[in-house]
């Protein structure tokens, strides 16, 4: 399947999914409401990146940062093109699920926007037992974006099989669950 590495961010793989993320979030959002981390913004003490590897092609890039309140927030959840609706976003958010619970955060929080361009990485989410919530941190809520929610305290060990298909259009059909921001 994948191989999910620690990821320093050094790599022209890693560094090219991130571009790609950072992209399309500014061609999905509207001016304003990006608020995914940029290259420095993940290589901050508080975060860590981990990536999914299909031998040496990177299938998929993730992050928990750490809030300080006893919480985490997934950060920069994107899968490559290549590898759209192979299980490689999953694999990703249970590394990061793992690491939280390992690290005995008590919750997993995001922030995504709304829209076509959104749903995949919701079904992933939501799929995963994230509820919708209120915002968090510094983020200030609007009609574009919303916050998930994950009680650590609740979730147990979780063998993923596919998550459930959101496509409704050829354009959502290309997308694999988590290939949107978290």
């Amino acid at each position: 399947m994948f191989e999910i590495r620690q990821d320093d961010l050094s790599g022209a793989p890693s560094r090219a999914l991130l571009a790609l993320h950072l992209a399309g979030m500014h061609a999905s959002s509207p001016p304003g409401h990006v608020f995914a981390l940029d290259l420095s913004g993940l290589r901050a003490p508080a975060v860590t990146v981990w990536s999914a590897w299909a031998g040496e092609r990177i299938a998929a890039i993730g992050a928990l940062k750490r809030l300080g309140d006893g919480g985490g927030e997934i950060k920069s959840m994107r899968t490559h093109p290549d590898f759209l609706r192979q299980g490689a976003a999953a694999a990703i958010l249970e590394t990061i699920i793992a690491a939280a619970r390992a690290e005995e955060l008590r919750r997993l929080s995001l922030e995504t926007g709304s829209g076509p361009a959104f749903e995949p990485a919701l079904a992933l989410y939501r799929w995963r037992g994230f509820m919708n919530g209120a915002a968090f941190g510094d983020y200030a809520p609007s009609d574009f974006n919303q916050f998930l929610h994950l009680s650590l305290a609740d979730v147990k060990t979780f063998a993923p099989g596919p998550p459930p298909s959101v496509a409704s259009s050829p354009v959502e059909r290309q997308r694999d669950p988590g290939s949107s921001p978290g």
